[in-house]
């Protein structure tokens, strides 16, 4: 009998597609291994893709481990379904989240308070950009969704989130058990929103998250009991709060690129900030500072594979997997495989500038890949795009410092950041 590799993904994290494809073809699009103790196919490529999001031979449902579920996403959220089910709940994400209109909303507050955060570094301000990049999108995007409270209540709410995130991948540590004490305060929390706005206590403006959530009905016409209308509220504003890991990465990727900075520097200030502007200037993320973002994403995505459940005898590439086994999307060896991208192995943002359809790129997979609207590709990919931007362009500023300390990443450890979030100072003002 094979031996099960459950444990291996555990302890080489990030680098366990590699690991299972250094034993192929370089050019093998899927790889047998066995998974808690069942047959698994890991895929890769826009094949891969195909495969795994191909709803008559593959299901989400109960795929992903309940240590995972339980915290992270939370069972009967719109994550475990399939089928008409989940285009019905999907449809009130895409709503809430996708539309153009949704974005542009969350935009200025999204540059108002990056702008808080950048001054408070200009003035003697400590916290590093991971940490900053928690408050600032946490608060925003709780605007952006109709959520009261003070903005101190906000940054707490959104700081209990973000360690919900920090700490589902680790059920071996306490910090797993700190995420299940966050995650069942923001339910009740959540839930308490939710029958606040039904019972005429508050009063979201139409559109936002809250109100959609308070008021979405299934499929049959009935309300979503509060309980779970609350943890779809949640999953309509914590992968923005999550977008704070890529800060962290963007402040190590900046640190490393002067030359980048140099030029995302330049676009933002013609767009009406930086050294020359006012202190109090919004950022501006341009073309340049959005391609620096994409580039983030694609090499360093928040989980390396995502899991479902081959609902029918399903073969890639010469590999048979039979009904009941898992297939896994990696979504790391995707988003860096060698036939799909030229130089897959370096960072390169320019690769990004001048592409306006990122959705049409089968191979970029960050969030997930199919349709957004009828498939289980992310909906927030705009906001979290919106996020990342505004970040890049305030760690760009020259009056603010990307310092040298805490860089380096564990790749074992799911989800990964660079160890001290990204370490920002301002610069003295007569240097």
């Amino acid at each position: 009998m094979a031996i099960d590799d459950s444990l291996s993904l555990l302890t080489r994290g990030y680098g366990f597609g590699a690991h299972l494809w250094r034993g192929t073809r370089t050019d093998a699009r899927a790889v047998p291994f066995r998974l808690l103790g069942r047959p698994a196919l890991l895929v890769r490529g826009a094949e891969g893709v195909d495969l795994f999001y191909d709803g008559d031979r593959t299901a989400r449902h109960g795929a992903m481990p309940p240590i995972v579920q339980r915290t992270l996403f939370c069972v009967g959220s719109v994550h475990s379904l399939d089928g008409a089910e989940h285009h019905h709940r999907k449809a009130t994400f895409v709503d809430v989240a996708y539309e153009d209109e949704q974005v542009r909303r969350l935009a200025p507050l999204l540059r108002e308070e990056w702008s808080a955060e950048r001054d408070a570094w200009i003035t003697g301000g400590t916290r590093s950009a991971y940490d900053a990049a928690v408050g600032a999108i946490g608060r925003a995007v709780m605007r952006w969704a109709g959520l009261p409270g003070t903005p101190a209540a906000k940054t707490r709410w959104a700081a209990k989130l973000a360690q919900i995130v920090d700490g589902f991948g680790v059920p071996y540590s306490p910090e797993y058990l700190q995420a299940v004490l966050n995650r069942h305060w923001s339910d009740r929390h959540a839930r308490r929103l939710i029958e606040a706005v039904r019972g005429g206590r508050l009063t979201p403006e139409p559109h936002t998250a809250l109100y959609e959530w308070a008021w979405h009905r299934d499929a049959e016409g009935a309300l979503l009991p509060p309980r779970l209308a609350g943890v779809e509220l949640q999953n309509s504003i914590r992968p923005a709060i999550a977008v704070a890991r890529f800060v962290a990465f963007a402040a190590k990727e900046l640190h490393d690129r002067p030359v980048w900075r140099e030029r995302i520097a330049a676009e933002t200030t013609s767009g009406g900030s930086g050294v020359d502007g006012p202190v109090d200037a919004p950022p501006v993320d341009g073309p340049l500072a959005v391609a620096f973002a994409q580039e983030i994403r694609r090499t360093a995505p928040f989980v390396p594979m995502l899991p479902a459940w081959a609902t029918t005898d399903v073969e890639l590439d010469g590999e048979r997997l039979r009904a009941g086994g898992r297939v896994l999307l990696d979504i790391l060896g995707t988003d860096t495989d060698e036939r799909s991208w030229d130089h897959a192995g370096s960072f390169d943002p320019e690769r990004w500038v001048g592409v306006e359809d990122y959705e049409a790129v089968a191979t970029f997979v960050p969030h997930g890949g199919a349709e957004v609207a009828t498939g289980h590709r992310c909906p927030g990919e705009k906001v979290a795009i919106a996020a990342l931007a505004s970040a890049v362009a305030v760690l760009s500023d020259p009056r603010v410092t990307i310092l040298d300390d805490g860089l380096e990443v564990d790749r074992r450890r799911l989800p990964t950041k660079p160890a001290s979030g990204g370490t920002v100072r301002g610069r003295c003002p007569f240097h």
